[in-house]
């Protein structure tokens, strides 16, 4: 017998609105279930990490999880909490997305295993691109009514807008689009439950009307809260913009620094949605860390939780000796491990200078390094007063004001780090 999915999701705070039903459906042994999937970029972002959760909670109690890539669905739009259109993608480029995708998912949910319950990525576009507008209308369209359709929330809300460009007859059908995949996976792959955002309720909904009008079944919907951050700003947002799971788009340092520096009240809705403790865990963990709030025990087990599952445990590794560069006591030696991106994540917004390579070959002596040459200090008296306090540094080493700056000292043959005092930084990079 499966275990209880929606009691688990329940506990998590995963649970905004289930169909009547739902929970005992799931109990009567495995279904099939899907989470539809935005392909319009070749890498998830922590946005989709909930649905993903939502999937690996479903193949954990014993159900079997579908990804839909929206191949078709992407190249429309959809309306829901969206003001504008987005692009239409080529298929070269939606399978190259489908594939980066695939190999990110397959980090949460097991394709490769020879159990019953293997998950199954699946592309719209297979089944839509042969499908004519004519066949479509006929066949589907039929069947919905035009108030069915105006009446879903997504709609209202981008007609009642003071939008002038106003709703395509393109995206007012998306509805249709994603509603006929529920159809088609129900009739092919026997799928009974479709699960996303609460703001794809309407959508889903039009699915399981269609089950029962055409396929003569019963489907069912399920979705979570849409995350938000307690100071009211976007969650998965930073000044950079998304933060991704691809490691080439968002480190690793600073995808483990998103989650580090999360607030207490968001920690602990996190730890419950974005890792897979379980509740006598997570509750002795919230317990301990209202304790000693300032030791960060939440921020610190969700940020390494997740670092590890989207990256690895290298790279956990890596963005705690990355983060203790700055925050903590670091050696010469975890500078020079930093790949480039990292370096400079780690010291954006440092002041910096640029130097020649010439000027590197010859040895840069310290007035130059810290005044003359990069302005770091504001004269080469001050310079020598702080180098003859020994509170200078290149690299994390205290360095006298005989020491001359080489090729030696650079890190990734770019870069070399000032330091005065323990917090005040300088960049040289070398071209």
């Amino acid at each position: 017998m499966p275990k209880n999915f929606v009691q688990e999701l329940q506990w998590r705070g995963m649970v905004h609105d289930s169909m009547p039903g739902a929970e005992e459906h799931l109990m009567e042994g495995m279904q099939a279930a899907y989470v539809g999937i935005d392909p319009t970029a070749d890498s998830l972002h922590i946005g989709h990490l909930v649905s993903v959760m939502m999937l690996r909670h479903f193949q954990l109690a014993g159900h079997k999880p579908f990804a839909l890539v929206g191949g078709a669905t992407g190249m429309i739009g959809d309306p829901s909490g969206k003001s504008s259109e987005r692009n239409l993608l080529d298929e070269k480029t939606l399978r190259h997305n489908q594939e980066a995708l695939k190999k990110q998912l397959g980090r949460f949910l097991d394709f490769e295993s020879d159990e019953p319950n293997a998950a199954v990525l699946v592309n719209n576009y297979d089944w839509m691109k042969d499908f004519s507008f004519l066949d479509f209308i006929r066949d589907v369209g039929k069947h919905i009514t035009v108030n069915y359709m105006m009446a879903k929330d997504s709609v209202k809300k981008r007609l009642s807008s003071d939008a002038k460009e106003g709703m395509s007859f393109t995206e007012f059908t998306y509805q249709l689009v994603q509603g006929y995949d529920f159809l088609y996976l129900y009739q092919n792959h026997n799928c009974t439950l479709q699960m996303g955002g609460s703001d794809q309720w309407g959508n889903i909904t039009t699915g399981t009307e269609l089950i029962r009008r055409i396929g003569g079944g019963k489907g069912y919907a399920l979705t979570c809260p849409l995350i938000t951050k307690a100071d009211g700003t976007k969650f998965g947002k930073t000044e950079s913009g998304n933060v991704w799971l691809d490691p080439e788009r968002t480190s690793p340092y600073r995808f483990y620094q998103y989650w580090l520096n999360t607030s207490d009240e968001d920690a602990e809705k996190y730890i419950k949605i974005f890792t897979f403790l379980n509740k006598e865990e997570i509750e002795d963990l919230i317990s301990e860390h209202k304790k000693v709030p300032h030791l960060r025990l939440l921020q610190k087990k969700l940020a390494e939780e997740i670092t590890i599952k989207v990256h690895s445990k290298i790279d956990l590794e890596n963005a705690i000796k990355a983060s203790n560069i700055l925050f903590g006591k670091s050696t010469s030696q975890d500078l020079k491990h930093l790949d480039e991106k990292t370096f400079l994540d780690v010291f954006e917004g440092v002041p910096q200078a640029n130097i020649s390579k010439e000027e590197l070959e010859q040895g840069l002596d310290m007035i130059g390094a810290l005044a003359a040459k990069t302005g770091f200090l504001g004269s080469n008296g001050e310079a020598r007063r702080e180098l003859k306090q020994n509170s200078i540094s290149v690299n994390k080493e205290r360095v006298k004001e005989d020491y001359l700056i080489t090729a030696s000292d650079l890190i990734n043959n770019r870069f070399v780090l000032l330091q005065r005092g323990k917090k005040n930084y300088f960049v040289l990079i070398v071209n």
